[in-house]
């Protein structure tokens, strides 16, 4: 039974205006909640059958009450659902095909499966887009999927891609773990909140009616029952239309409904409720145990009554309250055969330790869980493993023989459960088993690693030690030491590290360790190059990079640091070359949105941009979202404003305004505030750009190459303000950057490094008025490995200062070289500071022909080109009408009538 939608009609608005937005490009997720049957399916349902008129593929998929037993239970069942067009996409990720029936993947059981399933179905989103993703009863979501839909809540920006869950507010208790994640999905503008309260009586009344018949009396005694819940006032329907009484409370209600069937009926459904909302057929008559005619005619009779419905090839109840009412009503005894019953049939391990352990088979639960645990870790659910292991873990000490049945001791599945809930982002969790555990080199290498990622040192040290003295075979030994080194590099032990990591090298060549191997390798690259040995660096990476570990997170982090060794070396092309080996690598993995997946990226976004490929840096940088809610999202999203500062784009005031929360964070402050240091001089605020600048320097350590270009922002904005008040401490802290590096005993700065520090120089000299001209000479010949805008910059700096010494052609000429390159890059800040210096000193072209400002330049050259308006204010990130306006004002500057003769006349004025 289900009446037409009533008295919803602002919510399914509030959902389509989501659907719509989905549709225009922005992604959007909404969440739908209310108590049980107020209305939630329904309207969704209204949102589905919207999609599919609106041309989009819909998935949907459903939550069961077995919790975290089941890993992505929702997501499998909504690709075993899903249209052909996307069944036939899943094929292009395998990652994501593991989760359909009769099909395996190789994958590794590490951490970063979870992220390639969630990059992978981030890529399928992408494929079949555009695409209505619906995950029900949300309130009974296992870990992995809660983190799946906080990934996809943050992750999908410009897609058309729109994700609905529906969840129960009467079953979110105060510790209720869907509870901190819609706090903190409800924060996100991404996300629209939808909360279904009763219906109003009226309201209510119409919904009746769209029921049946009804008389007045009848009516009114409905309405005032339900209390404006449409499946109490349908059930109170159907049992009026029945002829039976009503009883108090809407649980007596649906047994009264379920005590009408036949005593065969009423067998069939209390198995089907010990099932669970959803049942196969075949396992249902196995475990009702009736003949086949007996079986099927009783299943027509729960059909006929409303009370299943059919579903594939089984059976699901109508509504999760009639389950959970029959369920309720079973017997002890009752519900403990049944569910014994149901495990004899199953295979699935975590569905197997469910009914094991509510049946109260403790042997089988514990084997089951502990196969459940493995099946989770392939599955790439590390949190699922987790608690898995741990149920197994705490039925340990009551079954005889648990080591055989668990098929590893209990030591070993304890560590597989420390290593899972560190692969689960948990870390401290990882730690604290970690110490529980006899003391062993496996698990002191495991702790070192743990505690070295947050942040002990000093307890990264001392278990990385123990590790290598009481490691007993040489692969123990290998990982060990590879471990220890790494452990050392950033402290006052950093010279222990060469010899460490050739130990190593050596005993990990022996036994064939390659994950150790490389690990080795790139520590001792990474150690190499802060002490100035670039080649031997170079040689190292590469050599850690030609080898396939079988770690993806080892093969990509290879990869990002050798691209980064040859970017840090001024070697673009090569940089370029090797980045885009890895991405490709990331992107097959689906490990896109990976720690180095993402590094890789922004790498790639800063070659672009140091090689003058803005458009492409650009692209790249579109990708960054800057809707951010947590710390590693606001971080990359930092990376973009390299790109949209130098271009002025009207972006860079709402990323900033999204970043500033997290400027509590060094690296977050670093990067976003030294930014916003050259936004606010581009636009004529040096004060806030000297408080930026002076704010991300003092998130760096003493000896940082990070601050140089910070202290050349701090005295190009000291400039601007005319003071010189802390000038010479900013010189010195630049130059023991410079000389020293971050260990005091001295570094190695790339090409990129020695030009700032050179920058620093000339900067400070010109506070002083000294407008040194053969220091600026030198500036550009130090960014002229490739850094194209910098060399615009220095010479913009050159020609100021050649023109202060009488040497006006010249000065005229790098002048000319600044703009042309300003132009090229569309850097409309830097284009309007040359186009005002050239006016004062009166260049030729100092202002372009009939007065064009900056922008319309801009506008000019994507005229000429071709554009149309839209194209062009998409272009450029303004609004059409605006372009429109500067349109209008070239053909006037330029006194012609048509795009096609502006064109013509800024191509003869060399304008583009």
């Amino acid at each position: 039974m289900n009446g037409l939608l009533v008295g919803r009609s602002a919510e399914l608005s509030k959902l389509v205006r989501v659907l719509e937005s989905a549709a225009d490009g922005t992604a959007g997720v909404a969440l739908v909640g209310g108590d049980a049957g107020i209305g939630k399916t329904r309207l969704v349902g209204e949102l589905v059958a919207e999609a599919r008129e609106r041309g989009f593929h819909v998935m949907v998929g459903q939550c069961a009450e077995l919790g975290d037993a089941l890993p992505y239970l929702p997501l499998a069942d909504a690709l075993r659902g899903a249209e052909p067009g996307v069944r036939e996409a899943v094929a292009a990720h395998p990652m994501l095909g593991q989760l359909l029936p009769g099909r395996e993947s190789g994958a590794p059981s590490a951490g970063l499966t979870q992220q390639r399933l969630f990059g992978s179905l981030l890529g399928l989103l992408a494929d079949v887009q555009p695409v209505l993703f619906v995950i029900e009863d949300l309130h009974w979501a296992d870990r992995s999927t809660r983190d799946l839909l906080v990934f996809l809540s943050r992750m999908l920006q410009s897609e058309r891609v729109c994700v609905a869950g529906t969840y129960r507010t009467d079953d979110l208790h105060r510790r209720h773990p869907l509870r901190a994640v819609l706090a903190e999905l409800k924060r996100l503008p991404s996300v629209t909140n939808v909360e279904l309260g009763p219906l109003e009586s009226g309201e209510m009344s119409d919904y009746v009616t769209t029921l049946g018949q009804v008389d007045a009396q009848e009516l009114g005694l409905i309405v005032s029952r339900a209390e404006g819940n449409p499946f109490y006032a349908e059930e109170l329907f159907a049992a009026m239309s029945e002829g039976d009484s009503l009883p108090d409370g809407l649980a007596s209600l649906l047994l009264s409904r379920v005590e009408v069937l036949s005593e065969a009926g009423q067998r069939v459904l209390r198995a089907a409720a010990v099932a669970g909302r959803r049942v196969e057929d075949d396992l249902l008559r196995e475990v009702a145990g009736l003949p086949l005619a007996e079986f099927e005619e009783a299943v027509r009779e729960i059909v006929s009554r409303g009370l299943l419905k059919v579903q594939g090839h089984g059976y699901a109840f109508r509504h999760a309250l009639l389950q959970e009412a029959v369920y309720t009503d079973l017997l002890p005894g009752e519900r403990t055969r049944l569910h014994a019953d149901f495990a004899r049939l199953l295979t699935s391990p975590a569905e197997l330790a469910h009914h094991h352990l509510a049946g109260h088979d403790l042997a089988g639960a514990l084997a089951a869980s502990a196969q459940a645990g493995r099946e989770a870790e392939r599955l790439g659910a590390p949190a699922e493993a987790h608690n898995h292991y741990d149920q197994a873990l705490g039925l340990w000490d009551r079954v005889e023989g648990a080591a055989g049945l668990a098929g590893e001791s209990r030591v070993a599945l304890a560590f597989r459960s420390a290593v899972a809930a560190a692969d689960s982002g948990d870390n401290h969790r990882a730690v604290h088993r970690l110490r529980a555990l006899p003391s062993t080199s496996e698990v002191e290498e495991r702790l070192a690693y743990y505690l070295f990622e947050t942040n002990d040192p000093p307890g990264a040290i001392a278990a990385a030690e123990r590790a290598v003295e009481s490691a007993e075979d040489e692969p123990s030994l290998a990982r060990a030491l590879a471990t220890q080194a790494r452990t050392l590099l950033w402290t006052p032990r950093h010279h222990e590290v060469e010899p460490l990591t050739a130990r190593a090298l050596e005993t990990a060549r022996a036994c064939g360790a390659v994950d150790a191997e490389v690990g080795a390798l790139l520590t001792l690259a990474s150690y190499v190059e802060q002490r100035g040995d670039v080649a031997r660096a170079h040689s190292l990476v590469e050599s850690a990079s030609a080898r396939e570990t079988g770690d993806l997170a080892m093969d990509l982090r290879a990869r990002f640091h050798h691209a980064r060794i040859h970017y840090e070396q001024g070697l673009l092309a090569q940089a370029a070359e090797v980045a885009d080996d890895g991405i490709k690598l990331a992107v097959h993995t689906g490990l896109n949105w990976s720690t180095y997946g993402t590094d890789l990226r922004f790498l790639r976004l800063l070659i672009h941009y140091v090689a003058g490929e803005w458009d492409a840096a650009e692209a790249v940088a579109a990708g960054f979202g800057a809707r951010v809610g947590t710390l590693s999202e606001a971080i990359l999203s930092s990376f973009a404003l390299f790109i949209e500062v130098g271009r002025g784009l009207p972006a860079v005031e709402a990323r900033l305004g999204w970043l500033r929360p997290f400027w509590h964070d060094p690296l977050a402050t670093y990067m976003s505030r030294g930014m916003a240091a050259e936004h606010a001089l581009w636009n004529g605020d040096p004060a806030a750009a000297l408080d930026h600048a002076h704010a991300a320097m003092a998130t760096l350590d003493e000896g940082e190459s990070g601050t140089l270009r910070l202290a050349a922002v701090s005295l190009w904005a000291m400039a601007e303000l005319g003071t010189t008040e802390g000038a010479d401490d900013l010189l010195a802290r630049a130059r023991f950057a410079a000389t020293r590096g971050p260990t005091g005993d001295g570094g190695h700065l790339g090409p990129e490094g020695q030009a700032w520090a050179l920058r620093v120089e000339a900067d400070w000299h010109r506070l002083y008025g000294r407008l040194d001209v053969e220091l600026w000479r030198k500036v550009v010949a130090a960014f002229d490995f490739g850094f194209v805008y910098e060399v615009a910059r220095a010479r913009w700096r050159l020609a100021e200062a050649l023109l202060a010494a009488g040497e006006r052609e010249a000065a005229q000429q790098e002048w000319s070289l600044a703009k042309e390159a300003a132009g090229r890059l569309r850097a409309a800040p830097l284009e309007a500071a040359l186009l005002e210096f050239g006016r004062r000193a009166r260049f030729g072209g100092g202002q372009a022909e009939g007065g064009l400002t900056a922008r319309e330049v801009e506008v000019l050259r994507l005229v000429a080109e071709g554009l149309t308006n839209k194209e062009i204010a998409g272009r450029l990130f303004i609004a059409q009408k605006t372009v429109s306006v500067h349109v209008s004002n070239i053909l006037a500057k330029l006194e012609v009538s048509t795009r096609t003769q502006a064109a013509a006349a800024a191509r003869a004025h060399d304008l583009l």
